[in-house]
């Protein structure tokens, strides 16, 4: 195992819906030096001025099952016709080269990478969980009214799958009850620096 290796991350952000997670992984992708996001693979049609392994990999559809049906990705589904995945090479080769990598995923997502991980030493071995969400129910309705982005029957529909996605909270590395957003960056970061400290990942100097 490469020193590199040792001390790169897998950080996986996961949260319900209108619970922050994207505002922190872009504070995150702002702050840090060292931190690139995960490219994501799809089947959908690149729109202006996106780039193949820049914005997104794209794929055509035959393609991306074969590549399902090898085992290549980590995570992929299917949305209204159109497939995304993130492909296990493209999390291994950033973390090789001493990179972290940032994972901004949904609670389902969150769960099938976990578990894949944990059958893949050099995943498990990166991979640092963090679910973050707002302190109530209450507050996250708030979040989705003020965003003012959704119909009523869309927000109830957002709060029935929190509230299910709520009880996995307890499967992630980390629980970051969302207030401000300086405040979630800075509990992220704690976490962050915390990780690059642990044994496994840091190396005593030679006297």
């Amino acid at each position: 195992m490469s020193k590199a290796l040792s001390k790169s991350l897998l950080i996986l952000v996961s949260a319900p819906s209108g619970g922050g997670k994207t505002t922190l992984c872009d504070l995150l992708l702002q702050t840090l030096p060292n931190i690139t996001r995960a490219v994501t693979s799809t089947t959908r049609a690149p729109r202006p001025g996106e780039e193949h392994g820049r914005d997104y990999y794209f794929f055509t559809p035959e393609d991306f099952q074969r590549r399902v049906a090898a085992g290549e990705f980590v995570e992929h589904a299917t949305v209204f016709g159109r497939s995304y995945g993130v492909l296990r090479s493209e999390l291994l080769d950033k973390l090789r080269s001493g990179k972290d990598v940032l994972l901004n995923i949904d609670v389902q997502g969150a769960e099938t990478i976990r578990d894949r991980a944990a059958a893949d030493p050099e995943l498990s071995r990166a991979l640092v969980s963090i679910f973050l969400t707002p302190a109530s129910i209450t507050e996250l309705e708030a979040r989705l009214r003020r965003r003012n982005a959704d119909s009523e029957p869309e927000i109830q529909k957002r709060l029935a799958t929190a509230r299910q996605e709520l009880a996995h909270w307890k499967h992630f590395d980390y629980l970051v009850l969302s207030t401000s957003k300086e405040e979630d960056l800075r509990r992220a970061l704690a976490i962050v620096e915390a990780e690059k400290m642990r044994g496994e990942r840091s190396h005593a100097p030679e006297f």
